[in-house]
This record gives C-alpha cells, sequence and structure tokens, in this order.
C-alpha cells in the first residue's frame, strides 16, 4: 500500500514508495508484464503502474497482504481455471505476498490482454 503523502508520478516512484517487502514484486510484475506486451506505454491510471497500447491492457498495485493485478473481467473469466489458487473478483486478482509471483500466467494473461486490445476491445480507453 502506497502513502496517501506521497503521490507518485511514475511507475519508477510508485515502486520507489511502495512498502520494502513489497517492491521486489512489484519489479518482477513489471518484467512479466513489459515481457508480455513490448512497446506498451507505462504509466499511472488510478494511482496503480499501467501498461497500454491505444487502451489500457493491465495495471497492478501493492496492498499489505497481497499484489493486486487488474486484467479486466474478461482476462479473468478467460483464465479462472488457471486462477482457482489465488483471490478473484470481476477484473481483479490477487498474489499473496508470502508465496511466489506465478510469472509465467501473468505473461499469458497480459499476452491474452494484448490480443483483445489489438482486436479493438471496447473496455478501459488510456
Amino acid at each position: 500500500m502506497i502513502s496517501k503523502k506521497t503521490k507518485p508520478k511514475t511507475p519508477d516512484e510508485y515502486i520507489s514508495a511502495a512498502p520494502k517487502e513489497a517492491r521486489e514484486k512489484l519489479r518482477e510484475m513489471r518484467a512479466a508484464i513489459r515481457a508480455a506486451a513490448p512497446g506498451a506505454t507505462e504509466s499511472l491510471k488510478w494511482g496503480m503502474p499501467a501498461f497500454s497500447y491505444a487502451r489500457i491492457l493491465v495495471t497492478f498495485a501493492a496492498h499489505k497482504h497481497h499484489i493486486g493485478f487488474y486484467p479486466t473481467s474478461s482476462a479473468v473469466r478467460a483464465f479462472r481455471e488457471d486462477l482457482t489458487a489465488f483471490k478473484t473478483a470481476a477484473g481483479s486478482v490477487q498474489f499473496p505476498m508470502e508465496k511466489a509471483l506465478p510469472v509465467a500466467l501473468i505473461r499469458k494473461i497480459t499476452a491474452f490482454r494484448v490480443r483483445e486490445s489489438l482486436e479493438k476491445d471496447g473496455k478501459w480507453r488510456s
């Protein structure tokens, strides 16, 4: 969870302002997303690191007990079988802080969002 006093302006600032125990996982998450979405633009959306082409692909955030991953509801539905070990909601996944990130799965989900975006997905405009 990022301090309310500190308003990061870039993904780098967001990661630097995150609690020490979350920073490495945030860097891993960022690297996995970058690998699956080459050329995507990085920015902050809703105060979270985000990757976009013409539309937002995914966002992620540090929380007290987990790393939140927000790939849209279509991606959560498409990968529901792969996500059974994690807490999910309509468009989000919680990766527990005490477990390793499923980097390969994060890449697969991001690649799915890239395909959706390129197919003119009508969701989340950046």
